[in-house]
């Protein structure tokens, strides 16, 4: 069932309705749940290594080339053969190293699941294997868990989990054991629910297990990523061309087989069969593997030195035939860090008493600290040095403010931090004008900006041993918004790709407000609002949907189903490439055209990749489009090159075999004609293209190639 079932019922409730209790289950009903509801495990479609290999070979090119390869064998020209080969295992064995490390993203998904978990059975606390909990089950959680199953908690103490593995977002969620009122639909919203794959930061839990295996978030996300990838756009042009040679050669080569016979007779069949098999190689372009395998090899290398690392070679050229390019905003558009953004009032001694508030412990972990941390200046390191931090009282999700005591000199200090709403009930109603301070936090507040607000006080030496109750009656000293900066060559990025004719989409599970003002700001989108949020986008019927991929450029809150779908409905219409790094964006990742992962992305991000960035950075995939593009360019080049004159040698080789009594070329020499007109073309991909062909997506045109290569093979037969 759908965790936002539970999320409107209190922990008694969900104790009664699991029929367990806070002793926990008896190891005779676990064993009974265990047969009803099987192991906590996902699976999916395991697929065989040799069956990914057998696949490998259901191309109509790779049935030409060994074609080739066993003619000449049958004419002794054994190296020719064996080189044939070598270029079709070659081929072969890259496609299949890729497709199998793909389909290890279902094995990769299970390390989320951890081996042990810490329950409550029979009154007892015991430690069991993760695989054996059931629906109904108490789970005990404590820092640095990770979650072995989606929870309904029950009781939490000070409770904040890292969700980023699911939602994307860096930033940690404060949980609760008290209901909502009404029900929740997306992970952001599930306050008192823990998702199985996320970790544990700080304080500690009781929840009760209420959804296992295949029936949790991070199992539904394993159903979706763990079908077959679908074939490339180099692979789809190259089996197009492969399926056009194929039948042009097979119904020219029927009719000249059966000239031949009605004009000469049966006497010469077994040499006539020969001659037409030969023939029929003689069109086939034998240095592509080379030209691709070497165009690739030179742009892989080329983006390494944007430290871009390219795991699978076609996908180079897969890249440059992208049309639309969708992408989180995390740690490609913006920084993926918390910087401070504004101070009010400005000249207010705010960033010095915020970092006075921050936590005792050597380790700063909190973002917002680091934040803080960062935009001390000079004078205010001096000044923080001269106060000794004495102890603090830690933040907590219901106090929603941290507080540490300080001492200057003689003088004591009460510094807090926290919620503005929360700070604001502490101060003084005369400290500061909270019109103005409300008025300052909506307008960052429209920009996706998150505030927090500081306050002190003096104290006396009699009020230091029970210093927490002295936060009331503060004065507040100002108000800090935080937010995630751009990268500075986001906007930069976004131009370049539109030059280029490729459409920007961002696809992420931060808010409508930040994201449409990150859009706005990188100059993606011309109204803060031209944002939808995937609630919105689950509305919709079909059309509707088909309508908004197309038109919107900015997908907020959406979550890995949401994401897979948009990408699906965008293939309908484009070559979609998508960059992402966390477990919620494997299932988009697997659909997409070419699937780019990040530096830091989880070990699914990246198997499910074909191009992996080491720097964080929109523009070094943009000069990979650039780069796919001339590969490709200078593909198409020697296709039209070799196919122009194969064509010509075939059509006058196979016509003037009709009037002369003996067969024009041998098959041997048609086979070296090949090898001496196509081995000098490997040239082409170092070619270079005009800056005219690269600014719009590419994709193999057969009618474009076929009149082209028609045309000139025929001006060839006729000199």
């Amino acid at each position: 069932m759908h965790f936002s079932t539970y999320s409107t019922k209190t922990g008694n409730e969900i104790i009664d309705e699991f029929t367990t209790s806070h002793q926990g289950l008896s190891s005779e009903e676990v064993e009974a749940r265990r047969k009803r509801h099987g192991l906590n495990e996902f699976s999916g479609n395991k697929t065989n290594w040799y069956d990914i290999f057998i696949r490998q070979f259901k191309s109509p090119f790779l049935y030409l080339l060994i074609s080739a390869s066993l003619v000449s064998l049958v004419l002794g020209q054994i190296i020719d053969s064996l080189m044939i080969l070598l270029f079709v295992f070659i081929n072969v064995f890259l496609c299949f190293i890729q497709e199998y490390r793909s389909e290890k993203t279902l094995q990769l998904l299970k390390q989320y699941v951890v081996a042990k978990s810490s329950v409550i059975r029979d009154g007892e606390e015991e430690v069991v294997k993760s695989s054996e909990l059931v629906p109904g089950d108490i789970l005990i959680l404590n820092p640095g868990d990770i979650i072995p199953a989606d929870v309904r908690l029950i009781e939490t103490e000070n409770l904040v989990i890292d969700e980023s593995s699911l939602t994307g977002e860096s930033i940690e969620i404060e949980k609760t054991s008290e209901k909502t009122e009404n029900e929740v639909k997306e992970i952001y919203q599930a306050k008192n629910i823990g998702f199985a794959g996320t970790s544990i930061k700080k304080g500690k839990a009781f929840g009760v297990v209420i959804n296992i295996g295949k029936n949790t978030q991070i199992g539904n996300i394993a159903s979706l990523s763990s079908g077959q990838k679908g074939e490339s756009n180099f692979e789809k042009g190259i089996s197009r061309l492969s399926s056009f040679i194929l039948k042009l050669v097979g119904i020219t080569l029927l009719l000249i087989f059966i000239a031949n016979i009605l004009l000469k007779g049966t006497s010469e069949i077994p040499k006539l069969f020969i001659f037409t098999v030969a023939l029929a190689i003689s069109v086939i372009p034998e240095a592509l593997p080379v030209i691709t395998i070497l165009s690739f090899s030179r742009g892989a290398l080329k983006l390494a030195k944007r430290k871009v690392v390219v795991k699978r070679l076609s996908s180079i050229e897969d890249l440059g035939s992208v049309e639309v390019l969708c992408t989180d905003k995390t740690g490609t558009i913006t920084e993926n860090k918390l910087a401070v953004s504004g101070i009010y009032p400005t000249e207010s001694k705010t960033i010095l008493y915020a970092n006075l508030a921050t936590t005792l412990s050597e380790k700063i972990n909190d973002s917002f600290d680091l934040a803080l941390f960062e935009a001390m200046g000079g004078e205010d390191k001096k000044a923080f040095d001269g106060y000794e931090r004495i102890k603090e009282f830690p933040f907590d999700p219901a106090r929603k403010r941290n507080s540490v005591l300080v001492k200057k000199k003689e003088e004591y200090f009460l510094i807090t931090k926290g919620a503005p709403e929360t700070i604001f009930d502490l101060a003084k109603p005369r400290s500061f004008l909270r019109k103005e301070f409300l008025s300052w936090i909506e307008s960052e507040g429209r920009l996706g900006k998150r505030v927090i607000a500081v306050a002190q006080k003096k104290l006396n030496k009699k009020d230091l041993k029970d210093f927490e109750k002295e936060e009331k009656n503060l004065e507040l000293i100002g108000l800090i918004s935080f937010n995630d900066p751009l990268k500075k060559t986001a906007a930069s990025a976004i131009s370049n790709a539109k030059n280029l004719g490729v459409q920007i989409k961002i696809l992420t599970g931060d808010s409508r407000e930040v994201s449409g003002a990150i859009a706005y700001e990188i100059g993606l989108i011309n109204d803060e609002n031209e944002v939808i949020t995937g609630k919105e986008f689950d509305t919709l019927n079909f059309d509707g949907k088909t309508e908004a991929v197309q038109n919107y450029k900015v997908f907020a809150r959406v979550g890995p189903e949401q994401k897979y779908e948009i990408i699906r409905l965008l293939q309908n219409k484009h070559s979609v490439g998508f960059m992402g790094d966390g477990i919620n964006d494997a299932p988009a990742l697997k659909a997409a055209n070419v699937a780019i992962a990040v530096q830091g992305a989880t070990d699914i991000a990246r198997e499910a990749s074909d191009i992996v960035l080491l720097n964080k950075s929109l523009s070094d995939v943009i000069e990979g489009i650039k780069e796919g593009r001339k590969i490709f360019g200078n593909t198409v080049k020697y296709i039209k090159a070799t196919l122009s004159s194969n064509f010509g040698n075939f059509y006058a080789i196979a016509i003037a075999s009709l009037f002369i009594p003996f067969l024009p070329l041998l098959p041997l020499q048609i086979l070296l004609i090949n090898l001496l007109t196509d081995f000098p073309m490997i040239s082409i991909a170092t070619d270079n293209l005009n800056e005219s062909d690269l600014r719009v997506p590419k994709s193999y045109d057969i009618r474009d190639i076929t009149i082209f290569s028609t045309v000139m093979g025929t001006v060839s037969s006729l000199f």
